[in-house]
C-alpha cells in the first residue's frame, strides 16, 4: 500500500508461492493458492494499516503486477482451474515448439518477430496453451463445452477478484497480452492468423485493455467495492516504478530472473542482438503504447533458491552473501545457470547448467560466489545487446528487485558492468508501478504521472572498485564456460529408460562375435 501524493511505502505483506517440479524441466504452480496468497496479503496488509491507525477506506484503487507468460485455463461455469499454471520458465513445450518450427519456412525461430516481438520459444504462453490442448483432456473437453477461459495470472486473478463464476471481468492488459505470441505489438489486438497458426480458438482469450483504466470492482474481503484499475506484467510495473518513463531510460529487475527493460518510446525497435520487442505500457485507454526491448534471463534468485533447496549448502538465501563475501572470490569457478536452458541474447534450449573450473581447492563458498557472479554476466551480455541495439551506451543501471538487498551482488554487478549501479531505497518498485497505473487511472485519478509531480526517489549507489582489465579477463571467461553448456540436451529422449547393450552397434557385434567363436571353439575342440 502506497501514499499516492509521497509515493511512500506505507504497509506490505507477503506470501512464499510454492513452485511443484513434477518431471525434469516441468515448472507449475496451484493457481488456487496464487489466489490465496493475494486474499491473505490483502487481509494481513488492511490488519497492518489499522494498527497504524490508517483507516483502509482511503484505500482508493487496485493494481494487479504478475509474472508474465505463465499461463492457466479455468472452467468458468465452476470457477476451478482445469490444471495447474504452466510456469513461464518451464520447458515441456520443447517438442511442440520443435514440431511448430517445421511448419515455418526454414524453420525459423524469428518469423513471427515483426508481429509479436518475440521468438518461438517455450518461453510464451502460445506453446503453452498448445501443449495444454494437446495434452489435457478436460481442456479440450471444456473448449468443446464452451466452458474454458485462459489467462495469464493477471486474468486469472482479476476474474477471480471481480466476482469469478458470478459476472468476473476476463480481460488482460497489452503489456501481458504481447507476451503470448498471439497478439499483434502494432494492431493491439489478438492476431487472427497466429491464432490459426497455434490452433488456438480465440473466444477463450480474454479482452485487452490498457494499463490503467477501471477493469471492475472488489467483490470480497476487506477491500470489497474498491476498482481495479491498474494491471501491468512485472516487468513492465518495474519499469512505471523506476520512472524509466524517456526513451533510452533502463532498469534491471532481480527476482526468479532477471530482465533489464529499455524504454524505446512510441517505436517499436527490433533487435539485431537477441533482445525481446515488447509492450512497456499503456497508461490510459486514449493514452500512446510505448514500446521496450528486453533482455530476460531465466534464473537469478532461482539459482539461489537452488543453493538453498537442492543442494542445501545454505539454509536461507541471505547465507549466500554471507560465504560470498568471506571469499571474495570464485577461484577460477564459473557457474552457467542454464537450467531452463539459455534466454537472451542466445535462445538456446538446449543449454543446461554447469560449474567448470572446479579444483581440490573449491569449497562451497566459491560455488556461492560463482552463482552471484552468474547473475552479474547474464546481465553483461544483455546490456552489451541493448548497447549494440540503441547505439548509445547505458552510463549507469537502474536495479530494482530482491536480490536488490545483497549489497556483494550490487557491487559484483558495478564490477562487471564497468559502470554505477543505482539501487532505489525502496526495493519494492513493481509493486509501486502497479500503484501508480491503478492511481492514475480515469475515474480514479488520485496519482499524477505528470513528470514535474514524480516524487524524486532516494538511492543507494554501487562504483565500479575493479580495474576494467579484470572485469573483461573474467567476462571472457564466462562467455567460455556458456559454450561449454550448450548443445546439451535433446528433446528426442530414448523411447525406454532401459537401453540395452544391444544398442550399441559395436558393442552388439563384438559379443555376438565372441559367442560365435566360442561355440565353433568348442565345435572344434568336440
Amino acid at each position: 500500500v502506497f501514499n499516492a501524493k509521497t509515493a511512500e511505502l506505507l504497509s506490505h505483506h507477503q506470501v512464499e508461492i510454492q513452485q511443484k517440479f513434477p518431471k525434469e524441466g516441468w515448472v507449475e504452480q496451484d493457481p488456487k493458492e496464487i489466489l490465496k496468497s493475494v486474499h491473505e496479503c490483502v487481509e494481513r496488509t488492511c490488519e497492518k494499516l489499522q494498527q497504524l491507525n490508517i483507516d483502509i477506506t482511503n484505500i482508493k484503487a487496485i493494481g494487479v503486477s504478475n509474472q508474465r507468460e505463465t499461463t492457466v485455463v479455468w472452467d468458468k461455469t465452476t470457477g476451478e482451474p482445469l490444471y495447474n499454471a504452466i510456469v513461464w520458465l518451464d520447458l515441456r513445450t520443447q517438442s511442440t515448439v520443435e514440431r511448430l518450427l517445421k511448419r515455418i519456412p526454414g524453420k525459423n525461430k524469428a518469423f513471427f518477430k515483426f508481429r509479436t516481438g518475440l521468438p518461438l520459444s517455450t518461453y510464451f504462453s502460445a506453446v503453452k496453451l498448445r501443449w495444454l490442448l494437446d495434452n489435457v483432456e478436460e481442456i479440450r473437453q471444456a473448449v468443446d463445452d464452451g466452458r474454458a477461459m485462459f489467462g495469464t495470472i493477471d486474468s486469472w486473478l482479476i476474474w477471480c477478484l471481480t466476482g469469478g463464476k458470478n459476472g468476473g471481468v476476463h480481460c488482460t492488459d497489452v503489456t501481458n497480452a504481447s507476451r503470448t505470441m498471439l497478439f499483434n505489438i502494432h494492431s493491439l489486438e489478438w492476431d487472427p492468423e497466429l491464432c490459426q497458426f497455434f490452433d488456438i480458438p480465440m473466444e477463450i482469450l480474454p479482452k485487452v485493455r490498457s494499463s490503467s483504466e477501471i477493469y471492475g470492482l472488489m467483490k470480497s474481503g476487506a477491500l470489497t467495492g474498491v476498482p481495479i484499475s491498474g494491471c501491468l506484467g512485472d516487468q513492465s510495473a518495474a519499469l512505471v516504478g523506476q520512472m524509466c518513463f524517456q526513451d533510452g531510460q533502463a532498469k534491471n529487475t532481480y527476482g526468479t530472473g532477471c530482465f533489464l527493460l529499455c524504454n524505446t518510446g512510441q517505436k517499436s525497435v527490433f533487435s539485431e542482438h537477441g533482445l525481446l520487442t515488447t509492450i512497456a505500457y499503456k497508461l490510459g485507454r486514449d493514452k500512446p503504447v510505448c514500446y521496450a526491448l528486453e533482455g530476460s534471463v531465466a534464473i537469478a534468485g532461482a539459482v539461489v533458491r537452488w543453493l538453498r533447496d537442492n543442494l542445501g549448502i545454505v539454509k536461507t538465501s541471505q547465507e549466500v552473501e554471507k560465504l560470498a563475501a568471506e571469499v571474495g572470490t570464485s577461484y577460477g569457478c564459473y557457474f552457467v545457470p542454464a537450467f531452463s536452458g539459455l534466454y537472451a541474447p542466445y535462445w538456446e534450449p538446449s543449454a543446461r547448467g554447469i560449474i567448470c573450473g572446479l579444483t581440490q581447492f573449491t569449497n562451497k563458498k566459491h560455488i556461492a560466489f560463482a552463482a552471484l557472479e552468474a547473475v552479474c554476466f547474464q546481465t553483461r551480455e544483455i546490456l552489451d545487446a541493448i548497447n549494440k541495439d540503441c547505439g548509445i551506451p547505458l552510463n549507469q543501471l537502474q536495479v530494482d528487485g530482491g536480490m536488490t538487498n545483497n549489497k556483494v551482488l550490487m557491487q559484483l554487478q558495478s564490477d562487471i558492468l564497468c559502470i554505477p549501479v543505482v539501487k532505489p531505497s525502496m526495493p519494492e518498485t513493481t509493486a509501486l508501478g502497479a500503484a501508480m497505473a491503478a492511481g492514475a487511472a480515469e475515474g480514479v485519478g488520485i496519482w499524477s504521472l505528470n513528470p514535474g509531480d514524480l516524487t524524486a526517489v532516494t538511492c543507494e549507489r554501487f562504483e565500479p572498485q575493479i580495474n576494467p582489465e579484470e572485469s573483461e579477463f573474467r567476462y571472457a571467461r564466462w562467455k567460455k564456460a556458456v559454450m561449454k553448456s550448450m548443445g546439451w540436451e535433446t528433446s528426442e529422449a530414448p523411447s525406454n529408460g532401459d537401453t540395452s547393450i544391444f544398442c550399441s552397434l559395436p558393442l552388439g557385434f563384438f559379443i555376438m562375435s565372441s559367442m560365435i567363436m566360442l561355440i565353433g571353439a568348442k565345435y572344434v575342440s568336440g
